[in-house]
């Protein structure tokens, strides 16, 4: 039997009266690469956004390994708003913030790099470590953490080999090209040590064989790191190359899902996002 790492249980994300995400259910599995698509407004980084902490969901639940992680319902002025099924609304109110979420394992990247730019590549990706340090004001004052801090920047070196930017670790973040600032930023999220990485279209920006090249450091990284990974992606053919199945989102809603050949054959999903079919 699959074990499922993540599940969200119709979630509704709605901002006054536009919803962004519509009783969204799925799955995910472990070890697996889940790509999410659709077009430009469909709800995806909604979607991540709510499973991070960023936003709490006006409606639905997060499980991450069989337990539960976030709930909400509509409140206050939503109550009245509130434009979905009213026979799935939950009862419990568990807000997380994104900080909490990311010590529990879940890591991410976003669609605009958020590198620290005053920072060299080294402390890009140190500074991330950060979240699983145990000391505190008085022992950092004193360096009676001296011993935690040694092997923190001992991981970051060995982290950086692995990612093969071990050559450019003490290079100002913003000096990099394009595809190798992308490569930091997923090495800065593998630094919070994540079993699950979401991915918020790594591509973007790319040229086809920055393209290639990524496509084959993700299989890289989730065989190195055990990773289960959910991805946005605009790019098919990296999702179609690299995807274990697909969800297909337009207009916040779930249209789709299936293995990359499904979704690729499906009718609704060339309709609504990969194109109406043209007679010759």
């Amino acid at each position: 039997m699959k074990e499922t790492v993540l599940s969200m249980n119709n979630v509704t994300m709605q901002f006054g009266g536009v919803v962004a995400v519509n009783d969204l259910s799925l799955e995910i599995y472990k070890n697996e690469i889940v790509s999410l698509i659709g077009p430009n407004g469909a709800g995806k980084t909604t979607a991540f956004n709510v499973i991070t902490g960023v936003y709490a969901p006006t409606n639905g639940s997060v499980y991450f390994n069989g337990n539960k992680i976030i709930e909400n319902y509509p409140r206050g002025k939503m109550k009245h708003l509130y434009s979905g099924d009213r026979t799935k609304i939950c009862n419990e109110h568990l807000e997380p913030t994104p900080d909490k979420i990311t010590k529990l394992g879940i890591a991410r990247t976003f669609q605009n790099i958020r590198l620290w730019k005053s920072q060299s590549v080294f402390d890009n990706v140190l500074i991330a470590k950060h979240l699983r340090r145990s000391s505190n004001v008085f022992s950092a004052t004193f360096r009676l953490n001296w011993k935690e801090e040694k092997r923190q920047r001992e991981e970051t070196e060995h982290l950086l080999d692995i990612l093969d930017l071990s050559d450019v670790k003490n290079d100002l973040c913003t000096s990099l090209p394009y595809g190798r600032q992308r490569r930091l930023e997923i090495a800065r999220a593998l630094a919070t040590e994540p079993s699950f990485l979401l991915l918020d279209e790594p591509a973007a920006g790319m040229n086809p064989q920055e393209t290639e090249e990524l496509t084959e450091f993700i299989n890289k990284i989730r065989t190195q790191f055990n990773l289960t990974i959910l991805m946005i992606e605009h790019h098919m053919d990296l999702v179609m190359d690299i995807s274990d199945r697909i969800y297909v989102l337009n207009f916040g809603a779930l249209i789709a899902k299936g293995t990359p050949q499904e979704v690729q054959n499906n009718p609704v999903v060339i309709s609504a996002y990969l194109g109406e079919e043209k007679n010759a």
